[in-house]
């Protein structure tokens, strides 16, 4: 997982409540487990007009022009501001790597689903949480706005728009030290790589017959 620290991005407004994660990746493409190529489909059912199956090229169907993502202005988006439950429904971990696939790196949205929220940490994305006033702000500003950007200062955790207002944010102390250092689930057993070993040294001193290759049953 990369390290997060700062983002400069463009931010797209998403102005709807309640987008689940079968909205966010559909069904029909859950057969895979790797964790890219899934950008192409994401929201795919808002940003075509055609139905989406597993490996059909996106770039020849049709799309939806009135879907925010498919707008050019919004074209390279990082940063995706949304309405209240952001990530509801099913618990699918696709849903982060979808996003994360298209180029999305942070999530802003006065409330995320919680299985959701967890799992867009654990694969390198920052949901940031506003109170609903700051993010109705957001909202004007960013449609008021052609190419608006915010800066997202993961260590200071703030959030910096063009007219230099700062837009503080809460971050679980641990969370932000795997996103700061780039530590999923396996990168975090991995710190304890030395242990491990002298864990299993030991054990093969004490049981020795628990690591052989085969068992005399006779």
């Amino acid at each position: 997982m990369e390290k997060f620290t700062t983002v400069t991005g463009l931010v797209a407004p998403l102005d709807r409540a309640n987008i689940d994660t079968d909205a966010i990746i559909p069904k029909q493409f859950l057969k895979s487990i790797e964790r890219i190529g899934f950008g192409p489909y994401l929201f795919d059912e808002w940003r075509y007009l055609d139905h989406g199956e597993p490996g059909m090229d996106c770039s020849n169907r049709p799309l939806n022009k009135d879907f925010v993502l498919n707008q050019s202005r919004y074209k390279g988006v990082q940063i995706l501001l949304a309405r209240d439950n952001f990530g509801c429904g099913s618990s699918r971990e696709h849903a982060p790597w979808s996003l994360l696939d298209f180029g999305i790196k942070v999530l802003i949205a006065p409330s995320f689903a919680d299985i959701f929220h967890n799992n867009c940490f654990k694969n390198g994305i920052l949901p940031v949480v506003l109170s609903s006033e700051q993010v109705d702000q957001l909202f004007i500003e960013v449609n008021q706005t052609p190419g608006y950007q915010l800066e997202v200062n993961l260590a200071e955790q703030i959030l910096s728009t063009p007219a230099a207002e700062v837009l503080n944010f809460d971050v679980d102390s641990f969370r932000k030290h795997c996103l700061l250092n780039g530590l999923d689930d396996i990168g975090l057993t991995l710190e304890k790589i030395g242990k491990i070993r002298a864990y299993e040294e030991r054990r093969q001193q004490e049981v020795p017959w628990l690591f052989t290759e085969s068992f005399d049953l006779s």
